[in-house]
């Protein structure tokens, strides 16, 4: 009986300091464990934010590549629908998709002196964009003559071009290594700006209306449905 106490009694005193070493231990992997983030906390993060924004800027080409071609085939659109589709890309990608990237996103890549020529490029870019779209602005009310019609399908047809390589390169160059030039408390406090940016400037729901608009106007121009962009065997 003696053996089984005094066995016992070394067994709860091994237990015991083994606990005692492993409690500062734990203690420190809970002060290192990685913050919460928009991403594990299941908001939309900052690339999530800037990704979604350029699919309302491509859905905008869109509008403008089918109007163009319907417009040199000699139809008849209301240029109501160029006039929308050209304030949406004023308000909403100028205004404020683009200016987030110049003031928010830009900055941060020549402050690390990474991909400096390209966001050069690319912030010239969003200039050249402005002028096209104030020629679109100024055009389609006007769009009577054979010769106002060819000059805004030449606007529409230099914003697609200039746009759809963009907006590629953003996607695949800039916005991947945007993560990389940040630390995630870093990442998750650009994800909050952007996201006050976005009720600051096109009030609440703001990306819901601006895409509802992008929407109906899709469906009058014809090319709302996406299956009828599938190849017909």
């Amino acid at each position: 009986m003696a053996n089984v106490l005094y066995e016992r009694r070394r067994w709860l005193i091994a237990t015991t300091g083994a606990l005692l070493l492993a409690t500062p231990a734990l203690a420190q992997h809970r002060r290192q464990a990685p913050p919460k983030t928009k991403a594990t906390e299941g908001g939309i993060t900052a690339t999530e934010r800037l990704m979604r924004d350029s699919g309302v800027l491509l859905r905008i080409l869109s509008i403008y590549e089918a109007g163009g071609r319907r417009l040199g085939g000699g139809e008849d659109i209301e240029p109501a629908i160029f006039i929308q589709a050209a304030e949406t890309m004023r308000d909403f990608v100028h205004d404020y998709h683009e200016k987030q990237e110049d003031e928010r996103i830009f900055t941060r890549f020549k402050k690390a002196g990474r991909m400096v020529q390209l966001v050069d490029v690319m912030m010239a870019q969003h200039a050249a964009g402005k002028k096209l779209t104030a020629s679109i602005l100024d055009l389609a009310p006007r769009s009577g003559s054979k010769a106002e019609r060819q000059s805004m399908i030449d606007a529409m047809q230099a914003s697609i071009v200039l746009y759809r390589p963009h907006v590629a390169r953003e996607l695949t160059d800039v916005l991947p290594t945007l993560r990389t030039l940040l630390t995630p408390n870093e990442f998750d406090e650009l994800s909050a700006v952007l996201e006050k940016d976005e009720t600051e400037t096109l009030g609440k729901e703001g990306f819901d209306k601006m895409a509802k608009k992008v929407e109906a106007l899709e469906k009058r121009i014809g090319i709302h449905d996406l299956s009828t962009f599938t190849p017909k065997s």
